[in-house]
């Protein structure tokens, strides 16, 4: 008797214990104090990440921020990298919508080609945090934030004027299908317009470094007497250098756009041909990204964009902003 007595009461016991476990998880909306649980008693949101190029340090920066952040709030952060491939971040965002994401932070590979993904998303009610690119239907997402890409271009074209102010031949290396690029473009071109400059050349260069190096190669093989060249991103500026460096070129002034490390340190080096880059703030956009998501979550109003500021980094400067890592 004494033992049916005393199981009864462990039973008892240990049912309490249970029901205080789950009112103890039950602290309202996700996204508040509590750290991102929901209303359901202790689930934590699951958010996913893609961005046109995981290995670009730029995107990594974001990415890892992010991350940062996310797991700080005892949430989950899954991320995708289709390198540069449209169709595979089409599918890849369909597959993290089949894990019933929470929301997601979204940098596509091509502005109108992400349509599909967006589709699925809108399907599944997943709100977009877009972030750094703009989809080419703002309507799709929640909330943008991004830097001033136009403005960062127009810095380095600004800095081209007063530095050649007799013009000459330039090299562009772009990225049309991606919005972000083509604003920094455009600010570089309406900068110079009006002040000499030719345009030799104007490519696609893919944000990326390698594809920018073989282009950069081939065009100064007939191009050796330009005068600059402005890189979509800084990889594609580290890529242009790297085949200047090797066609022995000494007075072309070579511009980027992101401010990031490897080109910080270029500029401090003070025998490079790397004039300067429109800086960003990978860290700030990041930030501000969570931010968003969290308002979001939390059902608060959040506006339709969030620039972020962006501004000129040259050898004048650098050591304001250091090398060892991102503003």
């Amino acid at each position: 008797m004494k033992r049916k007595v005393l199981s009864v009461l462990l039973v008892a016991a240990m049912a309490g214990t249970m029901l205080m476990g789950c009112n103890s998880g039950d602290s309202g909306s996700g996204g508040s104090d509590n750290g991102g649980s929901s209303d359901d008693g202790g689930k934590h949101y699951k958010f996913a990440y893609t961005c046109m190029d995981g290995t670009n340090p730029f995107f990594v920066t974001i990415e890892d921020k992010i991350k940062e952040l996310v797991e700080a709030n005892g949430d989950e952060l899954i991320s995708t990298d289709p390198a540069n491939d449209v169709s595979l971040q089409i599918t890849q965002v369909e597959d993290m919508v089949s894990q019933n994401i929470d929301g997601i932070f979204l940098n596509p590979v091509e502005a109108e080609g992400i349509l599909p993904a967006l589709d699925a998303l809108k399907s599944a009610e997943v709100p977009i945090v877009n972030f750094d690119t703009e989809v080419a239907d703002m309507s799709y997402v929640a909330s943008y934030t991004g830097s001033d890409n136009y403005n960062a271009g127009k810095v380095c074209g600004d800095d081209l004027v007063k530095k050649c102010p007799d013009g000459g031949k330039i090299i562009v290396l772009d990225s049309p299908t991606m919005n972000s690029v083509t604003d920094r473009t455009n600010g570089f071109l309406d900068a110079i317009e009006g002040h000499g400059f030719e345009i030799v050349a104007q490519q696609d260069a893919k944000g990326n470094l390698e594809v920018s190096m073989g282009i950069a190669e081939d065009l100064l093989q007939g191009n050796s007497d330009v005068v600059a060249i402005f890189g979509g991103n800084d990889p594609t500026a580290l890529g242009a250098l790297a085949a200047a460096n090797a066609a022995g070129l000494e007075d072309v002034l070579i511009y980027g756009v992101d401010g990031s490390p490897d080109v910080k340190s270029e500029l401090a080096s003070g025998d490079s041909l790397m004039e300067g880059t429109g800086a960003q703030s990978p860290i700030a956009i990041a930030e501000k990204a969570v931010e968003i998501m969290y308002d979001i979550m939390e059902g608060k109003e959040v506006e339709d964009r969030y620039p972020v500021d962006t501004f000129l980094i040259t050898a004048d400067n650098v050591e304001e902003y250091g090398t060892d890592g991102w503003q």
